[in-house]
């Protein structure tokens, strides 16, 4: 699941007669939504979504997504699937939801979904990278997507920090479970790397816990800044104590960008 995952139960999208079952990629600049999930009388981008969706289709849509996001952060590869009575083609469902969305969502890769699909329970693991504008003058052009950070970073000792992710492990430190009791999660791949002012912290895992990657990244910042040593970083990691991981980064600086699925290739 995303930072923080959904709450859709695992029976929610089975067949339905007379409905097609449709998947789609959802791209979206957090900036201005209350996170991802309805709320009542708050803007969220699932509440986006299912109005423009009842709009074009004149259904009461509801929709289910690969996880939840919080508020401020954005996707590029967000995944949802719907169930609709939709009979015309879906390049012109696609084209007349992203005419009515909000400038800020757009929709893409519209398509049938294999029967028994579900965006969260059939992922295999997500992929979310958090940007870092690492230079003494901030950018306003880059405000709304990087975390201005003006003191110098050494990127190579976070990258070194960051290679003691990978694997199974408890991340209690970094985070809390969005349901059950388990903290225990594989990290795929991590790395943090430097291109100009931007440096880039890259993650992938078969599931995160609430606020994990922002919690990592400010605990990395303070190794990048000389606070924490190496292997401070490795104690902190396997203490499993959440009181010693470093201050949580904030959420613009976030981006959910990819979901995998082990069909997918």
């Amino acid at each position: 699941m995303g930072e923080g995952g959904c709450r859709t139960q695992k029976g929610d999208l089975q067949s339905a007669p007379g409905f097609r079952y449709v998947r789609a990629t959802v791209e979206y600049d957090g900036t201005d939504y209350c996170g991802f999930q309805w709320q009542n009388g708050q803007p969220t981008v699932q509440g986006e979504l299912e109005r423009a969706l009842t709009a074009v289709t004149q259904e009461e849509i509801r929709i289910t997504a690969a996880g939840r996001t919080d508020a401020g952060v954005h996707a590029r590869g967000q995944v949802i699937a719907f169930h609709t009575r939709w009979r015309h083609p879906l390049e012109e469902l696609e084209r007349a939801l992203n005419a009515l969305l909000a400038e800020d969502v757009a929709v893409r890769d519209l398509t049938l979904a294999e029967e028994g699909f579900h965006p969260r329970f059939s992922a295999s693991s997500r992929e979310y990278r958090y940007t870092i504008l690492n230079q003494w003058v901030r950018s306003p052009l880059a405000r709304r997507f990087a975390y201005h950070w003006p003191q110098p970073l050494n990127v190579e000792a976070m990258q070194q920090a960051a290679q003691a992710l990978v694997g199974t492990h408890d991340f209690a430190t970094f985070g809390q479970p969005p349901q059950g009791e388990s903290t225990v999660r594989q990290v795929l791949q991590a790395t943090c790397r430097r291109e100009g002012p931007f440096v880039y912290f890259d993650i992938e895992a078969n599931a995160f816990l609430q606020r994990m990657v922002r919690s990592i990244v400010g605990t990395l910042l303070q190794v990048g800044s000389g606070a924490l040593s190496l292997q401070d970083f490795v104690q902190i990691l396997h203490a499993a104590d959440r009181s010693l991981a470093g201050p949580v980064a904030p959420p613009h600086g976030l981006c959910l960008m990819r979901v995998n699925y082990v069909r997918e290739t």
